[in-house]
């Protein structure tokens, strides 16, 4: 059989897919909910994508007190990175939405594009991976964490002791991963 040729397809995913294939037994209540989260979580991509294009490019929304406008602004006004990939180990690194560092004073942003309350937790683990890559200590800089959300900004003064444990933590873990690795290789 020679099969259809279906390029335009090759890296995505369809809703109904058979990889994911709990649509089948839901009903239509829940259907309706699994798609609105699916699409809400696309629109939340897109939404990155265009504020990593704004940040980048500089180009400054209005300043309006809406969390896109925000964000963007403070990314832009304090000169940081859209989309910047922090790396410790193949089993832990990650890419913070906004992040700076200048004057000893990091920056880490993250825009949430959802309802559900988020907590700093995302953040302080970024700050603990960008000690880890750049060794430096928590102790030895400040650390501001934000979060972007419903049209607020929250702002968190972090605490080197927290960064510290995340970092012990991902070191022990590491090693874990490694260690049982080299086990199941064996």
């Amino acid at each position: 059989m020679i099969f259809n040729k279906h390029f335009n397809l090759v890296g995505t995913h369809a809703f109904l897919s058979a990889s994911n294939p709990h649509w089948v037994n839901d009903d239509d209540e829940k259907f309706d909910r699994r798609y609105d989260n699916a699409v809400a979580a696309k629109r939340g991509t897109d939404l990155h994508a265009l504020a990593h294009d704004l940040i980048r490019m500089g180009v400054r929304l209005p300043d309006i007190p809406e969390t896109m406008n925000l964000y963007v602004n403070d990314a832009i006004d304090y000169g940081m990175t859209p989309e910047q990939p922090l790396f410790y180990s193949p089993n832990c690194y990650g890419t913070p939405d906004a992040i700076g560092f200048g004057q000893n004073l990091l920056r880490i942003h993250d825009l949430k594009t959802g309802a559900t309350r988020t907590k700093v937790l995302q953040l302080l683990v970024y700050s603990a991976i960008f000690c880890l890559e750049y060794m430096i200590k928590p102790f030895d800089i400040e650390t501001e964490l934000r979060i972007y959300q419903s049209d607020e900004v929250r702002v968190y003064p972090a605490d080197p002791d927290e960064i510290t444990h995340i970092m012990d933590r991902i070191v022990v873990r590491d090693e874990r991963i490694e260690a049982r690795r080299a086990e199941m290789e064996a």
